[in-house]
């Protein structure tokens, strides 16, 4: 597999490497190996979740306040979507910075989230099913949400007929109202064990 690093700083791409023949097709999803060898600390799974969403969903941008802080291993197992992680730490040099990735099932594509980066994602096929895998537990009162539609951070969801979203995203404020509240992560408390633009390969 390779892992590359995206527009935000700690977010990477991980991209399988497929083995395919008449049965079918084999990849590895997670090598907590080479993670922990690109972020320079382990991720350690503590909850796994799944989310499915009709086509035209949009859920998001969602993190978690630190403490306690979430790291996350996204993929799609089902369907595809174009996911969107923004840099909400403030303080750090990529402020509002943004990375646009397609997830798919067919291609196995994943993404690594650090603490204190927001997530968030749009459903392009009916029954698109997400896999979260996190590094801590849920914890209410911790979630932080920002407006998708946040003009301030103009994501690029692309989507042509108003998207499907919970009361709670559209009424979530944005990225200004939430810093000037003082709920985004700081950019030092969240970046333990980065390691910009590194690439990991895998031979298998």
């Amino acid at each position: 597999m390779r892992i590359s690093e995206t527009a935000v700083p700690g977010a990477y791409v991980i991209t399988p490497r497929q083995l395919d023949d008449e049965r079918g097709t084999f990849f590895e999803h997670f090598r907590s190996d080479l993670l922990a060898d690109t972020l320079g600390h382990p991720f350690v799974p503590r909850q796994i979740n799944y989310s499915v969403s009709r086509r035209n969903t949009l859920r998001g941008v969602h993190s978690v306040a630190i403490p306690p802080g979430q790291a996350k291993y996204v993929t799609c197992v089902r369907g595809a979507l174009r996911d969107i992680v923004v840099d909400l730490r403030v303080g750090s040099p990529a402020f509002g910075t943004y990375q646009t990735t397609l997830l798919d099932a067919e291609s196995g594509r994943a993404l690594y989230i650090p603490e204190g980066v927001g997530h968030g994602f749009l459903a392009l096929s009916d029954d698109t099913c997400i896999c979260y895998v996190l590094s801590s537990e849920h914890v209410p009162g911790t979630q932080i949400d920002i407006n998708p539609l946040d003009p301030d951070l103009a994501l690029p969801w692309g989507f042509d007929d108003p998207p499907l979203m919970s009361r709670k995203d559209a009424q979530a404020p944005g990225v200004a109202e939430a810093e000037a509240a003082g709920v985004l992560a700081r950019w030092p408390a969240a970046t333990q064990g980065t390691q910009p633009n590194a690439v990991r390969n895998s031979l298998t």
